[in-house]
C-alpha cells in the first residue's frame, strides 16, 4: 500500500452484519442500576458499543468460517487437532501443546502444578486471571515493571518491559522457592503497553542463570511483535512470524488466550518443553478439560484457531490493527483526556486517577467513569484500578497501583464511525468528570470480585 497517504482503511470488506439496538439516556441508567452499577452484568444487547474486552469478541474471517466446516470431532486424534498443533508449532515450536477451553484453563492447570504456599511467582505486571489462579494455589503474585510502567504520561517504547535488576535480586534472594517467572506481552493491566525484545532476551538471561523456568503470558503476541519491528533498533527488516518464533525460542513456556490475537472467540492452549511437566499438566487437564488432542474445544474450535493463527501476523492486519487503535487514543489525548501514553495496541486506557481526582481510589473512580461512559453513550468499557486489584490476600483493601477505564477494541469488528462516536462521548463524560460520583461496594465475591460485585453510587 502507499504509505503517502494517511487516511486507516480496514484491510477487509464487510460480508455480514449483525444489528445494534439503540437506547434512551433513561433505557440506560435503568439497566445499570438493575445490573449493580457493573458493567459485566449488563445485558449484551443493552450495549451499543461494546469495549468491555477484546477477547473472544472480534470478528472471524471468511477463510475461518470455511475451516469450520473441515472441524472433525472425532474425541481423540482428530485431524482438526493436528492441524491445530502445527499451526501452535510454526509460531511457537515448543515441544507439548496442551489446548484448552481458554487461556484461564491454562493458567489453572499449570499453577496447580507449579504453585502453592510460599511460592512467588513474578511478573512485570499479572492480568486479574493470573494473579488469581496464581493466589488460589496459595502462592503470591509480585509485580515487577519498569518505574516508567506505573506513570500512565511517561513516554517509553516499552513501557511494558520487566525491570531486570529487581527481578535478579528476587531471584538472588528467593530463586529456590520461585517455579517460574512470566512476562505478560503485551502488558495488559499496565495499558497494553509492549515488551522489548531486548527485554525478553534479559529476562531469559536472568532466568537460565538461575535455573527458574521463564513462560510467556502471550495472548497479544502479534502485537507485541508489530511494536518490535516499529520501535525496535534493527528489527524493522524482520517478517513478523520470525520474530515471534525468535521471542517463543527465548522462553520455556508459554499460556495463551486463543481469544484474542489468534482470533478465536473461544480457546486457549498451555505449551512447554519440560517432559516430566507436561506430563503433570496433561493428567490434570484430562481431570478437568477433556483428552489432549481436544482440551475443552471442539474440531471447529481447533480448525478456526489454526487458520487465525496465519491471519494474525500478517502487516497489513496488524499496521491497521494498531494505527486504528492509536487513531482512538490520540483523539482522546488531544481533547484532553488524559490517556496512558504512548498508545497501546489493543485498547486504550483513560487514566482515571487524573481525570477523576475528586474520588479517592477507595471510592472506585474508574468504575464511576466506566458507569458514566455507559449511561451517556451506551458504551460498555472495563475498569482496570482498585475494584480488579485492590483485594490483596488478606482480606484487606489498598489502591491499585493505577485507575484506568479499558476501551478494548475487538478485532476486525467497528469501523471508525464507530470510533468517532466514542470519542464523542468520552470527550463529554470528560468535560463533566467533576460532577460523577463515587461508588461503594455492596456485594463482594471472594474472588475476581469485578466480574459480579455490586456497587451503589455515594450522594
Amino acid at each position: 500500500m502507499d504509505q503517502t497517504f494517511t487516511t486507516i482503511i480496514e484491510p477487509f470488506r464487510i460480508h455480514s452484519v449483525e444489528p445494534l439496538r439503540m437506547t434512551t439516556a433513561e433505557e440506560r441508567s435503568f439497566a445499570i442500576e438493575q445490573a449493580g452499577f457493573n458493567l459485566f452484568n449488563l445485558h449484551a444487547e443493552d450495549v451499543l458499543i461494546d469495549l468491555l474486552t477484546d477477547s473472544g469478541t472480534g470478528a472471524m474471517s471468511r477463510d475461518q468460517w470455511a475451516a469450520i466446516q473441515h472441524g472433525d470431532e472425532s474425541y481423540a486424534g482428530s485431524p482438526s487437532w493436528f492441524r491445530f498443533e502445527a499451526a501452535v508449532k510454526e509460531l511457537f515450536p515448543f515441544r507439548h501443546v496442551i489446548p484448552t477451553h481458554q487461556g484461564r484453563a491454562a493458567e489453572r492447570i499449570l499453577f496447580s502444578v507449579v504453585g502453592g504456599p510460599g511460592k512467588l511467582v513474578p511478573n512485570n505486571t499479572h492480568f486479574d486471571t493470573t494473579r488469581a489462579n496464581v493466589e488460589f494455589s496459595g502462592a503470591e503474585a509480585r509485580d515487577l515493571v519498569i518505574p516508567e510502567g506505573h506513570d500512565a504520561a511517561t513516554i517509553h517504547p516499552f513501557k511494558g518491559n520487566m525491570d531486570l535488576g529487581a527481578l535478579e535480586t528476587l531471584l538472588q534472594e528467593r530463586a529456590a522457592t520461585i517455579p517460574v517467572v512470566f512476562l505478560t506481552i503485551t502488558n495488559n493491566s499496565g495499558g497494553g503497553q509492549p515488551v522489548s525484545l531486548a527485554n525478553i532476551r534479559g529476562v531469559s538471561e536472568i532466568c537460565r542463570s538461575y535455573g527458574v523456568p521463564f513462560f510467556l503470558d502471550a495472548c497479544r503476541f502479534a502485537e507485541n511483535a508489530w511494536f518490535i519491528h516499529e520501535r525496535e533498533e534493527g528489527q524493522s527488516q524482520r517478517d513478523i512470524s520470525d520474530i515471534v518464533r525468535e521471542i517463543a525460542s527465548l522462553a520455556d513456556g508459554m499460556t495463551m488466550s486463543a481469544k484474542k490475537d489468534p482470533f478465536g472467540n473461544i480457546g486457549g492452549w498451555l505449551a512447554l518443553n519440560d517432559d516430566d511437566l507436561a506430563e503433570k499438566c496433561r493428567n490434570m487437564l484430562i481431570l478437568t478439560e477433556g483428552f489432549p488432542t481436544y482440551g475443552g474445544l471442539t474440531g471447529r474450535d481447533l480448525e478456526a484457531l489454526a487458520q487465525g493463527l496465519k491471519e494474525a501476523v500478517q502487516p497489513d492486519y496488524l499496521r491497521y490493527r494498531i494505527r486504528s487503535t492509536a487513531y482512538l487514543g490520540d483523539a482522546l489525548d488531544a481533547a484532553g483526556v488524559p490517556v496512558v501514553k504512548p498508545i497501546g495496541g489493543h485498547a486504550v486506557y483513560v487514566d482515571a486517577k487524573a481525570l477523576l481526582s475528586h474520588i479517592p481510589p477507595l471510592q472506585y473512580p474508574g468504575q464511576a467513569l466506566a458507569v458514566a461512559l455507559y449511561k451517556s453513550g451506551g458504551i460498555r468499557s472495563c475498569e482496570i484500578g482498585t475494584v480488579m486489584f485492590g483485594r490483596q490476600p488478606d482480606g484487606t483493601e489498598a489502591p491499585a497501583a493505577m485507575e484506568l477505564v479499558r476501551l478494548a477494541i475487538p478485532r476486525r469488528t467497528y469501523t471508525q464511525s464507530h470510533i468517532d462516536y466514542v470519542i464523542e462521548v468520552v470527550t463529554s463524560v470528560a468535560k463533566d468528570a467533576a460532577s460523577l460520583p463515587g461508588y461503594r461496594m455492596v456485594r463482594e465475591p471472594q474472588a475476581l470480585r469485578h466480574f459480579t460485585a455490586q456497587f451503589e453510587p455515594i450522594a
